[in-house]
């Protein structure tokens, strides 16, 4: 598998060489070449590491089988993500049910990602004899995630940006009570998009990049998407009886990179009747879905509300989203 800019300025490039960057060298976001086609027949039954292994060996090609088999086992175990299942089904009625997806160590859907791309980085880095120096943003879910992902890693230090006084209680405690000497927090009087503008102000310049050795784990980076597309089979899986269903997935987005691995299962071949944008006041992905206009909002326009990890109004993954939707010209 190779990947591709959105924006067409970056050679064709394997998984590990855009593993530990963020954005793609002519400012765009990476993508595949194409879309590999999921099994649906022999994916059906699996257990969560095994269908991870088949998501992700079609996607990180250039990683030998036994590695990223290894590498997804010390992941996804039950004393990690609390069962077995990982993501368990919970049905209210028929035909309604609820993906759990906040088992893990910070209680965010993120760590699901987040678990597995802790062990991708230490493996890559390792291989190379290198170090890195993580930039991010968050609004509250990122950078908890993030950061328990990454504490104590050999190689890696993590600086997290998030918005002074804009993140849940909770959030903000998990992240500054932190005292692992490779993790830095750094809040920033401003929203979420003054801290996603900075991190992309860093990506930008190449560089500066480089001589400093900086990768990202917000969504930007494409190994952050592509984990979380196996729940999305998984959920699959638990909610049908038989590979001619259909399902539908409701999802709350902010910075559409949940909703996004739900688009990319879809272009491999799962039956996703309709995926479901669910935002707050901070609007703009709903506004688009209905007129066809993309408007960022400034500062001062994004409402400050009880779900921070929403209150964003500049949605990085919807390039990726947009890409495809134009026929990736």
């Amino acid at each position: 598998m190779r990947y591709v800019s959105t924006r067409g300025g970056m050679e064709p490039s394997s998984f590990l060489d855009i593993l530990l960057g963020g954005l793609a060298p002519d400012g765009g976001l990476v993508m595949p070449e194409s879309y590999p086609q999921a099994d649906l027949a022999a994916w059906r039954g699996l257990s969560y590491p095994a269908l991870a292994f088949e998501v992700l060996s079609r996607f990180a090609t250039d990683i030998p089988a036994d590695d990223l088999r290894a590498l997804i086992d010390r992941t996804y175990r039950a004393d990690v993500f609390g069962s077995a299942e990982i993501t368990p089904l919970r049905t209210l009625e028929p035909g309604l049910h609820i993906l759990a997806l906040s088992n893990g160590p910070t209680l965010a859907f993120k760590d699901i990602a987040m678990q597995m791309l802790g062990h991708l980085f230490e493996y890559a880095l390792a291989r190379e004899e290198r170090e890195l120096n993580i930039v991010g943003a968050t609004s509250g879910d990122t950078g908890s995630a993030a950061e328990y992902a990454m504490r104590g890693r050999r190689g890696i230090r993590v600086f997290m940006l998030s918005p002074a006084g804009r993140m849940s209680p909770f959030q903000q405690a998990q992240m500054f009570s932190l005292q692992d000497p490779n993790i830095f927090n750094l809040a920033i009087e401003g929203v979420f998009d003054d801290c996603q503008d900075m991190v992309k102000a860093i990506s930008n310049d190449l560089a500066f990049k480089q001589r400093h050795a900086i990768g990202t784990v917000n969504s930007i980076n494409w190994a952050r998407v592509v984990a979380q597309v196996v729940y999305y089979f998984k959920g699959y899986f638990a909610a049908t009886t038989s590979n001619d269903q259909t399902v539908s997935f409701a999802v709350p987005s902010g910075n559409f990179g949940n909703v996004l691995a739900g688009h990319i299962a879809r272009q491999m071949g799962l039956p996703i009747r309709r995926l479901v944008v669910a935002t707050n006041e901070n609007d703009v992905l709903d506004e688009f879905f209905r007129t066809g206009r993309y408007r960022v909002r400034k500062a001062s326009e994004t409402y400050e509300t009880s779900s921070p990890s929403m209150d964003i109004s500049k949605a990085s993954n919807f390039e990726r989203f947009i890409f495809d939707l134009v026929g990736r010209d």
